[in-house]
C-alpha cells in the first residue's frame, strides 16, 4: 500500500487539553444562544411588526421563515467551509455577519428590508451553528467531550424556551427593534473572545491547488456544484414543510417545493458519489454508527419540534394562557435539561449505559413525558408539569449523546461537515415533527368537530361558527382531543425510533472491524485536523 493510500484512512485526534477550553466553551455557547433565540423570538413581535411596518400576513411569514430557510440551506456548505478555511476564521466571520445583519434588522423601515436582514442573519447563523460544535470537537478530548457537548446541547433547549420570554419582556419596555439590538453586544464580546482565545484548526485538504485558484498546491477544489445542490435540496424541503400547515399539504406551492427539494437532494447524493472531492462523503452512510446516530438524531428532533409545537398550542388554546405565561410554563423542561447537562450527570452516565443505552433511555423518557401530558395534562397545568420534567430528563440524555455519536462517526478533519450534518438533521427533524404531528392534530380535530362547525380548518374558524356556549365547548373539546391524540402519536414515534437507533448502534459496536468510511477518495491528499 502506498503512503498516500495508507494516510488516506488516518485521522488525527483533536489536540491536547487547551487551558482555556471551558472559557472558550462559554463564549461559543453565548454565540450559539443568540442564533437559537432568533429562531423563536420574532413570533411575539408579530402584532408590532404588522402595525409599525404595515406588514401583511405573507410579509410576516417571510420575516420569520427567511432566517430558517437560509440557515438550513447553508449548514452543510458552512461546515465544509469551516473545515477548509479554518474554524476560528469562519466563526469570527459568522459573528460579524450576524451582528451586522442584526443591526440592519433593528433599523429596517420596510418589510422587505427586514426580510433581507433576516436572510443575512441566517447566513451568519449557519456559520455559527457549524463552527461552534466543530470547535468543541477540536478543543475537548474524548473524556471531556460528552460533558462539553451536553452543555452545548443545553444551550439549544435554553434558546427555544427563552426566546418567547426574552421577546415578551423586551416588547413590554422597548420597540420591536430591540429584539435584534440585543445581539450586538453579544456578537462584539464573542468576537473579541474568539480572536483572543480560540485556536485555529482546519483540514489540510482544504487548501486549493495552485492550478485552479492560484493558491499553493497540495489541496482540493471546492465542491461548488455540491454546495449549490445541497442548498436547493434543503431549502425546497424545508420550505414545503413550513408552507404545508398554512397553504395545505396538497397545494401547488408545497408539492412543487417538495419535488424540487427532493430532486435536488437526490442529484446532490449522486454527484457526491462521483465527484473526486465531495463536500459530504456519501460513504459515511455505509457506517452503522453513523446511520444509527442519524436515525436517532432525526427522531429526537422530531419529538422536540413536534412536542414544542403541540405544547405551545396546548397551553394557549386549551388551557388559555397568554404567550408570556405559556413560555414561563414551558421553562421546567429547559431548566431540567440544563441542570442535568451542566452538572455532568448525562456525561457520567454515558460510560455506564453506553451510547445505545443512553439513547433508548432518553427517547423512552421523552416518549413517556409526551404520553403523560396527553393523558393527564388536558385539564390543568399540574398534570402537564410532571410530563415536562420527564421530557426534560429524556432530552438531556438523548440529545447530546446523539450529537456526540454523529460527530464521533466522522473523522475529526471533517468536524465542520459533521456539525453541518447535525444541524441539518435538527432543522429537518423539527420541521418534520411540526408537519406530521400538526397533520394528525388537524385531521383528528376536523373529524371530531360538531356539525355546526363542520368544515372549519382551525380552532378560531370553528369557534367563529358557533352560537352557544355548548357549541363552543364542544369545539374546544374536539381540539383538546386532537392535541392529545397527536401527542400520543408523537410519543409512539419517538419510542420506536429510539429502539431502532439503539439497535443499529448496538450492532455497530459489535462490529470488530473498522468502520467502512474512507476519509478521502483513494489517491487523494489526506485530510488532517490540527491546531495551527
Amino acid at each position: 500500500m502506498s503512503p498516500v493510500a495508507s494516510d488516506a484512512t488516518t485521522t488525527l485526534q483533536p489536540p491536547g487539553r487547551t487551558a482555556t477550553r471551558w472559557l472558550i466553551l462559554a463564549v461559543i455557547c453565548l454565540a450559539q444562544l443568540t442564533v437559537i433565540l432568533d429562531n423563536t423570538v420574532l413570533n411575539v413581535a408579530i402584532p408590532s411588526l404588522t402595525e409599525d411596518l404595515g406588514a401583511t400576513t405573507a410579509d410576516v411569514q417571510w420575516m420569520i421563515n427567511a432566517y430558517s430557510l437560509v440557515q438550513s440551506g447553508l449548514l452543510l456548505t458552512a461546515g465544509n467551509s469551516a473545515d477548509r478555511y479554518g474554524r476560528k476564521r469562519m466563526l469570527a466571520i459568522g459573528l460579524v455577519l450576524f451582528g451586522v445583519a442584526s443591526l440592519g434588522a433593528a433599523l429596517a423601515q420596510s418589510p422587505g428590508q427586514l426580510i433581507a436582514a433576516r436572510a443575512g442573519m441566517g447566513v451568519g447563523g449557519a456559520l455559527l451553528m457549524t463552527t461552534t460544535l466543530a470547535v468543541v470537537m477540536q478543543i475537548f478530548d474524548d473524556e471531556e467531550r460528552p460533558k462539553a457537548i451536553g452543555i452545548w446541547s443545553s444551550v439549544n433547549s435554553l434558546g427555544f424556551a427563552a426566546g418567547p420570554l426574552i421577546g415578551g419582556s423586551l416588547l413590554d419596555h422597548f420597540w420591536w427593534g430591540s429584539l435584534f439590538l440585543v445581539n450586538l453586544p453579544v456578537a462584539v464580546v464573542a468576537l473579541l473572545a474568539v480572536v483572543a482565545l480560540v485556536p485555529e484548526s482546519r483540514s489540510r485538504g482544504g487548501e486549493l491547488p495552485q492550478a485552479l485558484h492560484g493558491v499553493r498546491a497540495g489541496g482540493t477544489p471546492m465542491d461548488l456544484l455540491g454546495a449549490l445542490l445541497s442548498m436547493i435540496g434543503m431549502v425546497g424541503v424545508v420550505f414545503a414543510i413550513i408552507s404545508g400547515p398554512v397553504t395545505g399539504w396538497l397545494s401547488g406551492r408545497v408539492l412543487i417545493s417538495a419535488a424540487l427539494g427532493l430532486a435536488g437532494l437526490a442529484v446532490f447524493a449522486l454527484w457526491e458519489l462521483h465527484v473526486p472531492y465531495p463536500m459530504l462523503d456519501m460513504h459515511f452512510f455505509r457506517n452503522r454508527r453513523f446511520i444509527g446516530a442519524v436515525s436517532g438524531g432525526i427522531l429526537v428532533a422530531f419529538g422536540m419540534g413536534g412536542s414544542m409545537f403541540l405544547l405551545t398550542q396546548h397551553l394557549q388554546l386549551v388551557l388559555g394562557y397568554g404567550p408570556l405565561d405559556a413560555g414561563l410554563r414551558m421553562a421546567p423542561l429547559a431548566v431540567t435539561v440544563i441542570l442535568i447537562n451542566f452538572t455532568g450527570l448525562s456525561a457520567r452516565l454515558l460510560p455506564r449505559l453506553g451510547t445505545p443505552g443512553m439513547i433508548v433511555s432518553g427517547m423512552s423518557l421523552l416518549a413517556a413525558g409526551l404520553a403523560a401530558i396527553s393523558l393527564f395534562g388536558g385539564d390543568s397545568y399540574g398534570g402537564m408539569l410532571a410530563g415536562l420534567l420527564v421530557m426534560g430528563v429524556g432530552v438531556a440524555l438523548a440529545m447530546p449523546t446523539m450529537a456526540n455519536a454523529i460527530m464521533s462517526a466522522i473523522p475529526p478533519a471533517k468536524a465542520g461537515v459533521g456539525a453541518g450534518v447535525n444541524g441539518t438533521l435538527m432543522e429537518f427533524g423539527q420541521g418534520l415533527g411540526v408537519a406530521v404531528l400538526g397533520a394528525v392534530l388537524n385531521s383528528r380535530f376536523v373529524a371530531l368537530l360538531p356539525l355546526v362547525a363542520a368544515g372549519a380548518g382551525s380552532l378560531p374558524a370553528a369557534l367563529a361558527r358557533t352560537r352557544t356556549d355548548a357549541e363552543r365547548s364542544a369545539v374546544q373539546d374536539a381540539f383538546a382531543t386532537g392535541i392529545g391524540t397527536s401527542q400520543l402519536v408523537g410519543a409512539a414515534a419517538v419510542f420506536l425510533g429510539g429502539l431502532v437507533a439503539a439497535v443499529l448502534l448496538r450492532r455497530a459496536e459489535r462490529t470488530d472491524r473498522d468502520p467502512e468510511v474512507p476519509a478521502t477518495p483513494a489517491g487523494a491528499e489526506p485530510a488532517a485536523a490540527g491546531a495551527e
